[in-house]
Order: structure tokens, then C-alpha cells, then sequence
């Protein structure tokens, strides 16, 4: 598709344009929400982790002041479980039988005037449990074993055959501990009824699927539902699926015929909005002595809970990672008594790439090659599955850019070589390919009889900048400056947007976007296309180009007439225009879609005596496609490398052997990276506009996180000799 001419707004880093708002207290988060009459809404929450509730009693706390209900599944009504997603089915119903599932599942909620009585009242809720054995390991040998799910297991080649033929095999058994999903907003509902319409502000990173998912569940027509996610406190895929606690919400609301908010506390976030899975990983890789990469194994088996279908496949970005003929990849899952997992910022990729990245290291040291000289040696020239051409892949310029700003060519190859004082330096690196997602989207475009332009869908902005990258997008398509572009977001009642979320959304919606602004002016076009008084007479949409709130011919300024006129002189007070986008097709474009791609280089220093780890420096390239924001990019993948600080070093959401309980649910005991922990970043993009759509982007949002947990265990082993398989890389470990 030919796209208009770009202008300079495009690439520049301006500053958030929602800013202000934030900045001054005024942009509206679910939580801040407050209606004539509102309730708050408390949780009770299960404190075994399998088995049954023999009884329960809520006397007490229906006697408590102020209580307006006690909701258990033995007054719930029955509730369909919501429809099955992009993402897969939905989790289950609240409150709909007697079964225990998982520690912290919700047994009740409880109704009250203000927040401290629905608190207190839900502590007098007295539940009786038979418990059963939880399994909660994920070698329990009595546990449900789901092999390849979803069926995504890749097989290519002659696996046996290509480690026949290997002077090298490494293989080993790689661990990541489950991580939750911890965005400094709490989650938060506010669920109002009017007659049979229900309007619910949430903290959701897809108005649209918690609108169907409303719908289908409560019986009613999707247009009698409203979601409304104008601002959302963070999200890093919590926000991805309806959860439980949004339907009880909106449950309470209509057993007492009054709005209610329920904010979800610090504990209730590590069990009711998902986490990113543990896994257990065993990888096999082989090379000859010259380099070559011949064969691929890796195996991945993360947990699921007992009745929910989240799929994670740790082992999938193996298959594609490097060019390599014969390549096997499998992954299992297995049922046990967890709350349901969920996405994490870079899910699957960030505990698979940990293991392959590790692995490749191993192999390279053990033929005695430098990494980063194995990794360019097998670079994927094309995908590597169907041997198409890639719509772009800059990785091997982010490989060598990278290795120069960071002073690759000064490590010192032999592990605990380099020393500064008493502090062991270990230098490391870690490859990455982020596979290629986009949904259908939509857009609608306006243009007013003052000039000013109106864009809008139903997406959401979780802090990426959405809200500020489609306002200098559309600028862009229309000609304007952003300051008379108008982007809207975050309502259920707008054009249709999939999730935030995959590291899609930009350009999922940034071409719906794209094609809402084309067609708008088109449909300025269609009036000029007959028009004697206008010079734009006859003119198409590929004879034009748009500068300065005006059309003009392609090549000629002079020749063209702006938006306000065409408007007054037909007596219109504006136009609109829809636009969608839709998912490149491989095949119908020859060429294999891409994904984002990136390098991460990482200097450590390691003190021998106490065992302390830090993180000196990283730099991290990154083939993002077209930048649409290179200042809102690099903040995405500074954020993103935060985050893989903490997955290398931190975060473990410890859950008790026994009882199931997580002991370490509260920011007190659940370790994430400070200010402290993060060193100096250095953050560069390579390549261009990806060939595959007309807007060129790629998307950033998770793969800043990959790629840093196996360049930082790299580096420890290239400071210390010592290989650890095993995340988080803690003090213990390095004694």
C-alpha cells in the first residue's frame, strides 16, 4: 500500500502529550472513580489450596455495620464462564460450586458502605474446608501432564543425525521460578448498574474483551455494556484477561442495586491477575568445531492451573532463533493447585530465551569460540522454518553495533580473567528474536471545520505512550501538527482494538490508523474530484500528498487547497472515515513476517568473598522496525531491562511446599529491581521500516525484557567460571 508522505513528526521524541494530565493529578485511573451511591466490595479468600467447603457461615458479617451482602456459591447465581479469546479461554466462574482450587481462590464477597466495613466484614466470614492433597510441584508424579497443547511443537530435520555429526553436544537442565506481575497501580473495578446496562471502569489492557466477556456471562446485549479504561496504573500483561474479581464486582453491584468498587490489595494481586509460570527446561545443542550450529533440542514443562487452559511455550523460540538445519522443540504442561498464570512482559520468551542464551554460551565456550562470533557464525539469514526472506532483521547490525559501543573486543575470553580491585568482571551477552504479533484492529478518523482532527479506537495506554505515538501518527497521515490532533482511547464504545499486549497493539492499531486517516482523505477527495473551483480537481489519493493542514499535489505544494476550505465551501462542519487493519500474511506476502529483534550486552561485577551481584552496565540494540517515538522507545526498553534486572536477580514468588500459601506476597518480601540495581544504559535502534505492513513497526514492549536474565548469567559465568542454571542468580549461589 502506498502511504502519504511522511513528515518530520514522525521518529521525534516530543514528550507525552497525556503528560500533563498525569503530572497535575487529573487523569482518571479506575481507581480514582467515584459514583453517586457507590459501595465498596471485599474479598474472602480460600486458605487451603485443594480440596472442598464443607460449610459457610456469614451471619456475623451480614450483622456487621454497614454490610448491604454476602455473596458465597451458595447464593451466587449460576454464571456461564466467559467466551473463549485471542488469548485463549477465559478463567473460570466465580463462586459457582463448593471446590477448591488453588490457595487465595475467592470463596465470597462481601458488600458494604465504605472499604474498612467490607474489610472487616469479610473477616468475620467463617468458612469450613475439607481439605485434599494439593499437588503443587511440578514433578508431582500424580499431576495431569498436558503434552504440546496447543500444538505448537516444531520439528525440523534430522535431530539424531544432526548431534551424529556434532564435535560438540552441551546440554543441561535450565530453571525460571514463577514471577508475578507487580504494576505500582493496584487492579481496581467499578461496576455500575442502570436497568439491564452496566457501565465498569477497570484496569484492563482490553476494554473490548472484558465487554464481550460481561455480556456473554451476564446475559445481556454487548451493547448494553460500557468498559471505560481511559488511564490504567501499569499492567505488564495482568490486565490481559477478565478476571474473576471484575464479574463478582459487577455481581455485587446488581445483588444491591448500588455502584461498586473493588480495590484489590497487595496480597490479592499475587493470586488474582495471573503470573508468569515457572519452568523446568532441558536443551540439547550440537556444533562442529568450525562453528556451525547442527542441531537444536529443547524440551520446556511449566505449570497450569486446574481448571484453565493459559498456555505458555517456553520452548517455541528456539526453533527460529538461529539458522540451523534439524531443530526439535516441545513443550508439556502440568496441572496443579496455582492460581491461574497468565501473561508476564515477554511471556514464554522470557524464561525460554534464558535457557537457549545460557546453552549458547556453554556451546561456544566448550569449541572454544568467542559467543558473540558463534551467534554472528549462525545468524538466521532467513526464517528459519519455511526459508522465506525475513520482512526485516537488523539483529546482526545490533550484534555488531552493539559489541562496539559496549567494548566487546576488550573481554578477556578465560572465565575469571578480569578483575577491577576486589570486584570479579564478567562481560555477557544474550541474542534475541521476538516473534511477530498482530490482531485485527480499528480506527475512525475525523476532521472538524476548525481544522483540528479527532482519531480514536478502543485501545488501551499502559504507560508505553499509545496515546502520544498515534497522536504524531495521525499528524503525520493528515499533515497537522500534533497539537490539532485529538487521539481517544480506552472506552469499549469506540472502534475495536485487541489487547495491549504481544508488543502488538502499535501496529495492530497504528495501522488501522493509517488506513482511517488515508481514507479520510479520500473522502476529502471525492469532493474535489468534480469540483471545477478546486485544484485538486481529478486527483486520487496516490496523485496527493498532505503538509500544513492542506492537500496538494505530490511534488507540487503550490497546487492544493487546505481542509477548511474544501469544508466550508461544501457547507460541511466535518468529515469521518473508518479504517482496519488486519495480520500479514506470510504467505501472501512471500516473505516471512518478522518480529522484533535485539542484542543485550551486560557487564557484572561479582565480589568473591560476599557473594554480591551487580549490574554495571548494558547495552541493548534493538531492531524495533520504524521508531515511531525514539524518546517513548527507549523509555520502553529501559523499562524492559529493569524488569530483566529483576527476573535475573530478584523476583521468586516463593510459594509454601506445603500449604500453597505464597509467603512472600507484599513489596516487603517480593524482591524487584530499585533505583539502586539499575546501572548505566546505553539503548540504540538498528534497521528501518519493517516491509510487511505500511506503518513499518514492529513493536518494543517486551523485548527489552528478553535476553537480559541469560546476558547478565553470561557474564557471571565469564567473571566467576561458574555456570548457573537457576534464576534468580541470588548471594547463595555465588558463594
Amino acid at each position: 500500500m502506498t502511504t502519504l508522505e511522511t513528515r518530520p513528526v514522525i521518529g521525534a521524541g516530543i514528550d507525552r502529550v497525556d503528560a500533563p494530565l498525569k503530572v497535575t493529578g487529573k487523569a482518571q485511573y479506575p481507581n480514582d472513580v467515584d459514583r453517586p451511591g457507590m459501595a465498596h466490595a471485599a474479598l474472602v479468600r480460600s486458605t487451603i489450596a485443594a480440596g472442598r467447603i464443607r460449610g459457610i457461615d456469614a451471619a456475623e458479617a451480614e450483622a456487621a455495620p454497614g454490610v448491604l451482602a454476602v455473596i458465597t456459591h451458595l447464593n451466587a447465581p449460576r454464571l456461564e464462564r466467559g467466551p473463549t479469546t485471542l488469548l485463549g479461554p477465559s478463567p473460570p466462574a466465580p463462586l459457582q460450586d463448593e471446590r477448591i482450587l488453588h490457595y487465595g481462590q475467592h470463596v465470597a464477597v462481601v458488600a458494604a458502605t465504605t472499604a474498612e466495613q467490607a474489610r472487616h466484614a469479610a473477616s468475620l466470614v467463617r468458612v469450613d474446608y475439607e481439605p485434599a492433597r494439593a499437588l503443587l510441584g511440578i514433578d508431582e508424579p500424580d499431576a495431569e501432564v498436558l503434552v504440546n497443547p496447543w500444538n505448537l511443537d516444531h520439528e525440523r530435520g534430522d535431530v539424531r543425525a544432526g548431534f551424529a555429526a556434532a564435535d560438540a553436544v552441551v546440554e543441561g537442565t535450565y530453571t525460571t521460578p514463577d514471577n508475578t506481575n507487580n504494576p505500582l497501580g493496584l487492579m481496581s473495578v467499578v461496576a455500575a448498574w442502570d436497568g439491564d446496562a452496566l457501565t465498569v471502569h477497570e484496569s484492563t489492557q482490553w476494554p473490548h474483551n472484558v465487554r464481550t466477556s460481561l455480556a456473554a456471562i451476564f446475559k445481556i446485549p454487548e451493547s448494553r455494556v460500557r468498559v471505560l479504561a481511559p488511564f490504567v496504573g501499569g499492567g505488564f500483561g495482568a490486565g490481559l484477561r477478565m478476571w474473576p474479581h471484575v464479574v463478582l464486582t459487577v455481581l455485587a453491584a446488581r445483588r444491591i442495586g448500588r455502584p461498586v468498587k473493588l480495590v484489590l490489595t497487595r496480597p490479592e494481586m499475587f493470586t488474582a491477575v495471573g503470573h508468569r509460570p515457572s519452568s523446568v527446561q532441558h536443551i540439547r545443542l550440537g556444533a562442529t568445531a568450525a562453528g556451525d550450529l547442527v542441531a537444536v533440542e529443547h524440551e520446556g514443562v511449566s505449570p497450569v492451573a486446574m481448571d484453565d487452559e493459559d498456555y505458555e511455550p517456553v520452548s517455541l523460540g528456539s526453533a527460529v532463533s538461529y539458522a540451523c538445519p534439524n531443530a526439535r522443540t516441545r513443550d508439556r504442561q502440568v496441572r496443579l493447585n496455582i492460581p491461574c498464570p497468565g501473561s508476564m512482559r515477554g511471556p514464554a520468551e522470557g524464561q525460554g530465551n534464558f535457557a537457549l542464551e545460557s546453552a549458547i554460551d556453554e556451546l561456544a565456550h566448550a569449541i572454544g569460540m568467542d559467543p558473540l562470533e558463534f551467534r554472528l557464525r549462525n545468524f538466521a539469514e532467513e526464517h528459519p522454518p519455511t526459508g522465506l526472506p525475513w520482512s526485516s532483521n537488523a539483529l546482526r547490525e545490533c550484534y555488531e553495533r552493539g559489541a562496539e559501543r559496549f567494548g566487546w573486543s576488550r573481554r578477556s575470553p578465560e572465565p575469571g580473567s578480569m578483575r577491577d580491585g576486589r570486584w570479579l568482571v564478567g562481560y555477557g551477552l544474550a541474542g534475541v528474536a521476538y516473534p511477530a504479533y498482530q490482531a485485527p484492529c480499528q480506527a475512525r478518523a475525523s476532521l472538524n471545520r476548525d481544522g483540528s482532527a479527532y482519531v480514536r479506537s478502543a485501545a488501551t495506554d499502559i504507560g508505553t505512550g499509545t496515546y502520544t505515538v498515534m497522536t504524531q501518527l495521525a499528524a503525520d497521515l493528515l499533515g497537522l501538527a500534533t497539537a490539532q490532533v485529538r487521539f481517544d482511547l480506552g472506552s469499549s464504545d469506540l472502534p475495536y482494538s485487541p489487547q495491549a499486549g504481544g508488543s502488538g497493539l502499535t501496529g495492530a492499531l497504528g495501522n488501522a490508523v493509517h488506513a482511517a486517516c488515508r481514507g479520510l482523505v479520500g473522502e476529502f477527495l471525492d469532493l474535489t474530484a468534480a469540483d471545477p473551483g478546486s485544484p485538486l480537481r481529478g486527483a486520487g489519493i496516490d496523485d496527493v500528498a498532505v503538509s500544513e493542514g492542506r492537500i496538494h499535489l505530490a511534488g507540487d505544494p503550490r497546487r492544493g487547497e487546505a481542509y477548511t476550505d474544501i469544508l466550508a465551501r461544501h457547507g460541511l462542519e466535518g468529515l469521518s472515515a473508518d479504517g482496519r487493519s488486519t495480520p500479514p500474511g506470510s504467505e501472501d506476502l512471500g516473505m516471512a513476517v518478522a518480529g522484533a529483534f535485539g542484542a543485550k550486552f551486560v557487564e557484572v561485577r561479582v565480589d568473591p568473598d560476599l557473594g554480591l551481584l551487580r549490574v554495571a552496565r548494558v547495552v541493548s540494540g534493538i531492531d524495533g522496525g520504524r521508531i515511531l517515538n525514539a524518546k517513548l522507545a527507549t523509555s520502553q526498553i529501559v523499562g524492559g531491562t529493569v524488569g530483566g534486572i529483576g527476573q535475573a536477580m530478584f523476583e521468586d514468588t516463593a510459594t509454601d511446599a506445603e500449604t500453597g500459601r505464597i509467603a512472600n506476597a507484599t513489596f516487603g518480601d517480593y524482591l524487584v529491581a530499585v533505583n539502586a540495581d539499575v546501572p548505566d544504559m546505553d539503548v540504540f535502534f538498528a534497521g528501518g521500516p519493517d516491509r510487511a505492513t505500511p506503518i513499518g513497526t514492529k513493536g518494543v514492549g517486551e523485548i527489552g525484557l528478553v535476553g537480559i536474565a541469560a546476558a547478565v548469567a553470561n557474564a557471571v559465568h565469564h567473571a566467576t567460571g561458574r555456570r548457573i542454571r537457576s534464576l534468580p542468580i541470588t548471594i547463595d549461589r555465588l558463594l
